[in-house]
């Protein structure tokens, strides 16, 4: 990947780091992300002599010990948050990085036709985050109840709610239209569950508004039924501890991709544990991928596989036998020579 020339709308002798930024982006953002952002101020306002100064993805990640995947990723995650602007050539190969002058409450250009149509599209979903100026957050704080939910949501997170935490409770109600009893519960339970970043409830909220949910009993029922499929799959397979991000990704894959019944899953988790005491979930996987493939809804279509499977067995054993007999034979030594011999003096 060639050099790119990197510019931003205004520039100073010294780095400075808008309080817009640290306000409404920073919060939300990993280290990853914050470390590019802040050397890429750095890099912009590193000479006065020169307008633009040139780096690559490469000297970025090998500054901060990254991949250049990880490079990238940054920046498209900023660029969504519309504090930077990639530009590529014809080909698209990023060519350029253009910072987005912060100290303007204003909203960044759209690069192309098509990413304003991607950008519409998205922002008109029913389920999506709509960008929230001040004077939105301003009219939200401003209602009644709002200051009693900000509290509670101040304590159930101990720390000083950040403007881009208040957007994403104004998201909750607002766009998903949560009572404010059902974000109080909403922040319980994520915070119950050790998840304190607003961008895991805000997944978690939109499920939930994806199954219908309008009130704490419901998502108690939404997330406990949840909880019950997940813990009965584990036990199933011998485990009795919490899920870990590899197992919970086999079961969401079983669920989701795979589209299986918990009486299928369980079905395939039965006939892992007879089979195998090690790397259950990998063989647990395989049994679910092949009646995946074999077109399996119910259990009735597995008792049809196990029967054909029965069937084919004899004819299966057959050729396998077959097919021992002729290794044998080949993988026999004869002494050619010596028969030679005793048939020409027999």
């Amino acid at each position: 990947m060639g050099c790119l020339k990197i510019y931003q709308d205004s520039c100073a002798d010294v780095t400075i780091v808008s309080n817009r930024f640290i306000d409404e982006f920073m919060p939300q953002a990993n280290d990853a992300q914050l470390k590019i952002y802040l050397y890429l101020l750095r890099s912009v306002n590193a000479s006065m002599q020169s307008a633009e100064r040139s780096l690559d993805i490469s000297g970025i990640a090998d500054t901060f010990n990254h991949t250049e995947k990880d490079v990238m990723r940054a920046l498209k995650y900023w660029e969504k948050c519309g504090v930077l602007l990639l530009e590529s050539d014809a080909a698209g190969n990023l060519t350029g990085i253009r910072l987005v002058d912060l100290s303007e409450k204003q909203a960044a250009p759209a690069k192309s036709v098509p990413d304003q149509k991607k950008t519409s599209a998205q922002e008109s979903g029913p389920y999506s985050k709509p960008s929230y100026s001040l004077d939105d957050l301003k009219a939200f704080q401003q209602k009644d109840s709002t200051a009693q939910l900000l509290f509670i949501a101040e304590q159930y997170l101990g720390r000083t709610l950040s403007p881009s935490d208040i957007k994403s409770i104004l998201f909750f109600s607002d766009r998903l239209h949560f009572s404010d009893d059902l974000i109080d519960y909403l922040l319980q339970y994520c915070v119950e569950r050790g998840k304190k970043d607003f961008r895991y409830m805000e997944k978690v909220a939109i499920s939930w508004a994806e199954a219908g949910v309008s009130t704490p009993a419901e998502a108690e029922r939404q997330a406990g039924k949840y909880d019950k499929t997940v813990y009965t799959i584990m036990n199933s397979l011998g485990k009795t501890n919490a899920p870990t991000r590899r197992e919970a990704e086999f079961i969401r894959r079983w669920r989701e991709e795979y589209g299986f019944e918990p009486s299928i899953i369980m079905e395939a988790c039965e006939r892992t544990v007879l089979a195998t005491d090690r790397h259950r979930f990998e063989y647990a996987d395989k049994i679910l991928s092949s009646w995946k493939e074999s077109g399996v809804h119910h259990l009735s279509d597995i008792t049809r596989l196990d029967e054909g499977f029965q069937k084919e067995k004899p004819v299966r054993q057959a050729r396998e036998r077959s097919a021992d007999r002729y290794n044998r034979f080949m993988q026999n030594s004869y002494d050619y020579d010596a028969l030679e011999k005793e048939l020409l003096h027999s």
